[in-house]
């Protein structure tokens, strides 16, 4: 019997794909098409949940921890940050790369790895454009993350949820 999160994922991916019209078919495979719907959904509550943070939760005021002062944007980020990884985690795994052979353990840690990457990324673009291009902190945001689904996809493609030899030589 299956598990209620491999039912809940192939039903995600049933409304998904009723977006998936001929034409899209023709030059965006399936996979990068329920990618770009997951990310994109992951990436609309990244930025709600950011916004939220950075305005009502920390006040857009510096965090002080005692022993190190976050500025908001980067605590707004943050705070956001174990939200979005979970709902990241489950969304890319039972909806768009299932056909993964990898054990989901060493998923999860690969997953986690590309996080790493993704958060280093995210922290150096959101210092760089709100610190040094005195981009609005929520913009600034928005643009970190449409350059960091670029590294994100490439790495969970062909890293984290890496297909088996088998299956790659069927598709």
């Amino acid at each position: 019997m299956r598990n209620f999160a491999d039912r809940l994922g192939e039903w995600i991916r049933d409304i998904i794909n009723i977006f998936y019209f001929p034409f899209i078919k023709k030059v965006l495979p399936q996979e990068t098409f329920l990618y770009a719907a997951t990310g994109g959904s992951n990436l609309v509550l990244d930025t709600i949940l950011y916004f939220l943070f950075y305005h009502f939760v920390i006040g857009k005021e510096i965090v002080d921890l005692g022993f190190i002062a976050i500025s908001p944007h980067i605590a707004a980020f943050l705070m956001v940050l174990p939200i979005t990884f979970s709902t990241g985690f489950l969304l890319a795994k039972y909806v768009t790369f299932t056909q993964s052979t990898l054990k989901g353990k060493k998923q999860f840690f690969r997953y986690g790895l590309s996080v790493v990457g993704s958060v280093v990324l995210n922290y150096i673009l959101l210092k760089v454009f709100v610190e040094y291009f005195k981009f609005y902190p929520t913009p600034s945001k928005v643009l970190t993350t449409s350059i960091v689904v670029v590294y994100s996809f490439i790495i969970q493609k062909f890293f984290t949820f890496k297909t088996g030899k088998k299956q790659l030589a069927k598709a």
